[in-house]
């Protein structure tokens, strides 16, 4: 597995049910979605470690628009009804085989794109017809972490999870630095 987990450099995904609970509520004619922040900084880890994210969903809402765009994902196709055609528009667009492109979902409207992604990765309570085709369960529930989950896997088979902590340590390290000065910094 691990193998197959290095060669991936695309991290493409459901969003309801996987970077969600599934649960969703609708105030004054508006969905209200809540995202994990785990999930959210292993986005941004990923992103910033050369592997790319995209999110793919057969829905539309400005909460996955406002969500993407807070943690600068660009690749967002909502209303998909068929993922495997943005799977396809992915690979092309960044010169990729679909070995090198790994999928992560949750429900029955995912297995188009689980046999056409060269690694899948089902969330733990994602259906079990998921998690029988699927390459690799999470431990973590969609919504819970288990994006995190994954990506930390595949940067961990890439030999870039230890990079990517150091990374973001030192990110806010300077961060840090630019509001207090150096001698603040121990």
């Amino acid at each position: 597995m691990n193998d197959r987990l290095s060669k991936i450099k695309l991290l493409a995904m459901d969003v309801d049910g996987t970077l969600t609970s599934g649960e969703m509520i609708i105030f004054n004619g508006h969905q209200i979605k809540m995202f994990n922040v785990y999930d959210g900084l292993g986005v941004r880890l990923a992103m910033t470690y050369g592997l790319r994210i995209a999110w793919i969903t057969g829905n539309v809402s400005t909460a996955v628009t406002d969500r993407a765009a807070s943690l600068g994902v660009t690749d967002v196709y909502q209303g998909a009804r068929l993922k495997t055609e943005a799977l396809d528009d992915l690979a092309s667009r960044y010169s990729l085989s679909l070995t090198e492109i790994a999928y992560m979902g949750d429900d029955l409207n995912d297995l188009p794109a689980f046999e056409h992604a060269g690694f899948t990765i089902a969330v733990n309570n994602a259906a079990n017809e998921l998690k029988d085709r699927a390459d690799m369960v999470t431990t973590l529930s969609g919504g819970r972490g288990a994006v995190r989950e994954a990506i930390e896997t595949i940067l961990k088979a890439r030999g870039e999870w230890d990079k990517a902590v150091e990374g973001y340590l030192s990110e806010l390290r300077r961060e840090q630095e630019s509001k207090t000065g150096p001698e603040a910094v121990a």
